[in-house]
């Protein structure tokens, strides 16, 4: 396959002009779309503009290569555009302004043979004469002429590396990017000429989407005197255990390839280390402690949410099989079909604060935290049960003094609250992390010869100890008290308490989509279920739904305000709002913030107050319509979307103008 198969004529503009990044990239998408190969524009545009929050694609030197790769694209194909006049500000690396832009759209399709040709058009793209050359086209007959000859003449991508006799350094390389199209193949040719122009070998191990290429061996390792990952995700590493490494950004592969190669010759690298799973991240890439502390929880939550959702809604379908007037006591298992669905649901359900913990605690300290976080989670869970009852059942048998009888009397007393619950679970992971890395740090300097024992014996045996005893005699019975005591109030709290926070939490649904804002709502609604709470996960789920479902209904009955690919967009928008998709809003909401998210948070709000005046329950955390037959009154639960999307259209239909045709 050749590049010019995939640039159509009708996806070339070479006199474009833009005024900002969005517009541009608003433009490249029609032309993309103009050829025939996106079936949804505003799904693919929502991926391309999601890949630029990431990092800009703006390369330099004039040149960007966004790009986007999902169900939307029918076929691979490339749209191409000239900004004359200077150019547009595109955040690129080096500052100047995007004179060239090549849009790249990828299928989901095992079938990529399409993602070799397209990165070698990104390696080709850093020759300057080319570039040039392809800005002063005067027809586009021209530049496709121009493209295709050097696509005669440029080598494939399957192969980075050069041998030099008497190389000053062996280097060995790994570039990968989350799309793995462009800046995966752009990192590896910058790499590999900087190597050459400093006389040293280098092999690249390319990760694109393709699959690894020119995999390193283990022989290669050995031998290697330094390893550079240009990475921005993440890439076997335990392989390059002892050996110096220098981690960094793809693009800083692409555009500090020279400095890099230097410092691999002047040896200026951390030496990498692993230890039974344990990695030792090296990176040049600073990040807060706050936006550290959210990756790792939501690392967490991540893992933990098909446990909620599956098992949340298999002990939703048991209440809705069961027969409440048997015996309200055991609701749930009175009759055999519905005590089947519990008991699995039950399962599943209980492991979320263990893989929540578990998994914070492995984002901060690797696979050695996993161990001492899910501990930590268990306990949080059950809470110091299994010794309380011990001294319930020993009773006055035996009389207890000194320190048996401290924890008879305080730790363990059986009257005490002390399942600590969801905020347990999240203290826990977050504490069994630090304890790991606290370990590792003070057993750095035993003998190398032990370096087998510690993620085996010390980190796990001492690690589990310490997170035991913390839960037991300081997390249980202090948050313990605390969860109970939020359990009670969410319990007692009145009707208009009750209105209010559902104003919050549907606000908050609808404010991000998705974003920690969301997160942090949905998080509250599920730890309100783990409490018996139903009510708030209610508000939350219809807060969800009421953006896609809103603006659906303002395309649909105000289109004059919306151009023809966003009201193409509003079957989708319907179907992803009845199932609690929030995230079929994000496009709107990107293209137009200041009128579309006040909109959308308005109508949430609105239908969560209303979801809480109603009573309206929910015992599953996820679903959308499909379970709303155990949404306790469902029927008004209906009412509430409905007036909480109507609010969204008419706030659409007042705050946008309409448009031109």
């Amino acid at each position: 396959m050749r590049i010019t198969d995939l640039l159509d004529r009708r996806a070339i503009d070479i006199n474009g002009a833009a005024s900002t990044k969005e517009e541009a990239l608003n433009k490249v998408i029609d032309l993309m779309c103009a050829s025939g190969k996106i079936k949804d524009r505003e799904a693919y545009k929502a991926k391309v503009f999601a890949r630029e929050r990431e990092g800009s694609t703006g390369m330099g030197e004039g040149i960007a290569i966004p790009h986007g790769k999902c169900d939307a694209v029918t076929k691979p194909g490339l749209a191409a555009m000239v900004v004359k006049n200077g150019g547009v500000d595109f955040d690129s690396v080096d500052g100047e302004p995007a004179e060239l832009i090549f849009l790249i759209a990828a299928p989901n399709t095992e079938d990529n043979v399409h993602l070799d040709v397209l990165g070698k058009l990104s390696v080709m793209m850093m020759d300057e004469d080319f570039t040039a050359s392809l800005k002063k086209a005067a027809s586009v007959d021209e530049f496709l002429k121009i493209i295709d000859a050097a696509d005669e003449e440029a080598k494939g991508i399957d192969s980075y590396g050069v041998t030099v006799e008497g190389a000053k350094c062996n280097i060995l390389a790994v570039t990968a990017c989350p799309t793995g199209i462009a800046h995966t193949y752009m990192a590896a040719e910058s790499l590999e000429k900087a190597a050459v122009a400093n006389g040293c070998s280098i092999k690249v191990e390319t990760r694109g989407s393709g699959g690894a290429k020119n995999v390193i061996t283990a022989d290669e390792i050995k031998t290697a005197d330094c390893i550079i990952i240009a990475c921005d995700v993440n890439v076997p590493m335990a392989r390059f255990a002892g050996k110096k490494l220098i981690k960094v950004q793809v693009s800083d592969g692409i555009n500090k390839a020279d400095e890099l190669v230097k410092r691999a010759i002047a040896g200026d690298a951390p030496v990498y280390s692993t230890q039974g799973g344990e990695t030792e991240t090296v990176s040049e890439k600073s990040e807060s402690f706050g936006r550290s502390l959210y990756r790792h929880l939501m690392s967490g939550v991540s893992h933990m949410l098909p446990f909620v959702i599956g098992g949340g809604i298999l002990i939703a379908i048991a209440f809705l099989l069961d027969d409440f007037s048997i015996n309200p006591g055991n609701f749930g298992k009175n009759i055999p079909i519905a005590a089947f669905f519990k008991s699995i649901g039950e399962v599943a359900f209980g492991l979320m604060l263990p893989v929540l913990a578990g998994y914070i605690a492995y984002s901060i300290a690797d696979r050695p935290g996993l161990a001492v976080g899910f501990v930590g989670g268990m306990m949080a869970a059950s809470g110091n049960s299994v010794i309380e009852q011990f001294f319930n059942q020993a009773g006055d048998a035996v009389s207890y003094t000194g320190i048996n009888g401290f924890l008879q009397n305080t730790v363990f007393n059986p009257s005490g609250a002390t399942v600590s619950g969801f905020l347990g679970a999240l203290v826990a992971g977050f504490v069994a992390g630090y304890i790991v890395l606290g370990l590792r740090k003070l057993f750095s300097k035993l003998p190398q010869a032990m370096d087998g024992i510690k993620p085996t014996l010390l980190y796990p045996v001492i690690g589990i100890f310490i997170m035991g005893t913390l839960m037991l005699l300081v997390f249980n019975p202090l948050i313990g008290v605390v969860n109970t005591g939020l359990a009670s109030f969410l319990n007692a709290m009145g009707g208009s308490s009750k209105i209010v926070l559902g104003i919050v939490l549907g606000a908050m649904m609808a404010i991000d989509m998705g974003g920690p804002i969301n997160k942090a709502a949905y998080v509250f609604g599920t730890m309100a279920i783990a409490n018996g709470n139903y009510d708030i996960m209610a508000a939350v789920m219809i807060g969800g739904m009421v953006p896609p479902i809103g603006i659906a209904l303002a395309t649909t009955f105000f289109g004059n305000r919306f151009t023809k690919a966003e009201r193409n967009s509003s079957l989708s928008n319907y179907i992803m709002g009845l199932c609690f998709i929030t995230e079929g809003a994000i496009p709107f909401a990107a293209a137009d913030p200041g009128r579309v998210i006040p909109a959308t948070a308005l109508g949430a709000a609105a239908a969560g107050a209303l979801s809480m005046a109603f009573g309206c329950t929910l015992m599953a955390p996820h679903g959308g319509i499909f379970v709303f037959p155990v949404v306790g009154q469902w029927v008004l639960y209906l009412v509430a979307l409905a007036v909480g999307s109507v609010i969204t259209m008419a706030m659409l239909a007042i705050l946008k103008k309409p448009i031109n045709k």
